[in-house]
């Protein structure tokens, strides 16, 4: 695997590699993405082979502006536009009507596609390399199910010999994946959270619906996901607490917000404030799942609107103590 700065001349390669079908780990400002050409049906294939990804899980394609929302979806609503100027380029992906040009293997086999404009500079260098007519599908650049990458050594470390090469952007400012809506139906209707809010988003859409069993299948909604391969059990905050630890014969591990009265093997403080504890969440997690801990625990944040997007990928990395 090639490992590219973000230097022009390196672009240029990411770029090359690209168009020859080759997959590509480039940052945005969520996390790191697995790119592909998103209209070379071997190279999407390509994708859910590195990651062990199911094939009836849809990616999300990223384009380089809104203009090039209708190469992409067979007809644009006018709430897809108002989104687009308000949060475009940026961490929102927006379900739409897929043109009937867009290849089954992007969708999972759904007749929606899911669409974002990134925010960050290493991954619209590329996009504009390659020219306005091409969509890069991109879902996070790691294995199926586990945790997501925010630096490119994340990447490295996890699919080293199963991609062409990795671009190092530095780590990625926001540190959990886009918020998803959807607008194919006749309401909106979150489907993820993520950085971008419901309240943000309130102002532009009539009616938000959260997410329903009607809902299409959309990345990172399994119940379990973003997980590290040690065990790991989310607990309430409360519990640091009581005595005594709850596994008193482990090497504990602890990810929260204050250190516990009980002692821990490894301790990582967490910020009290939802956006900062966001873009450490991951790679904290990183760091937890190559330490020398057995079990690692995650003491919950606040339950508060603020902290829906932290709770999300929280319940999805840890189980229930």
């Amino acid at each position: 695997m090639l490992y590219l700065t973000s230097s022009p001349e390196d672009l240029t390669t990411a770029a090359n590699l690209l168009q020859a079908g080759e997959l590509v780990a480039l940052p945005t400002e969520t996390v790191y993405g697995l790119a592909a050409d998103a209209g070379n049906p071997e190279a999407v294939r390509a994708i859910f082979l590195a990651k062990g990804r199911p094939a009836d899980h849809p990616l999300i394609v990223h384009i380089a502006a809104a203009e090039q929302l209708s190469a992409w979806v067979a007809a644009v609503p006018e709430a897809a536009w108002r989104l687009a100027a308000a949060f475009w380029p940026g961490p929102l992906t927006l379900v739409l009507p897929a043109a009937r040009t867009v290849s089954p293997l992007v969708t999972g086999g759904q007749t929606r596609v899911a669409l974002r404009v990134p925010a960050h500079p290493v991954f619209q260098a590329v996009l504009k390399r390659l020219g306005p007519e091409r969509g890069l599908a991109a879902p996070s650049a790691n294995p199926f199910g586990r945790i997501s990458p925010t630096t490119a050594q994340h990447v490295q470390r996890h699919l080293a010999g199963r991609i062409a090469a990795v671009v190092d952007g530095g780590p990625c400012p926001v540190g959990i994946e886009s918020t998803i809506v959807d607008l194919s139906g006749d309401h909106p209707r979150l489907l993820r959270p993520g950085r971008i809010t419901a309240e943000a988003l309130a102002p532009h859409l009539p009616r938000l619906l959260t997410t329903d069993a009607t809902a299409p299948r959309v990345p990172g909604m399994l119940d379990s996901h973003y997980a590290p391969s040690k065990p790991c059990y989310r607990i309430p905050i409360d519990l640091l607490d009581l005595h005594p630890s709850p596994f008193p014969d482990q090497r504990l591990g602890l990810i929260a917000t204050r250190p516990p009265d009980w002692p821990v093997a490894r301790f990582w403080p967490m910020p009290a404030v939802p956006e900062d504890y966001a873009s450490m969440l991951y790679s904290v997690l990183h760091q937890a799942d190559g330490s020398d801990c057995d079990v690692l625990l995650i003491a919950l944040p606040p339950e508060d609107p603020a902290w829906i997007a932290v709770h999300d990928r929280i319940r999805r990395a840890a189980r229930s103590l």
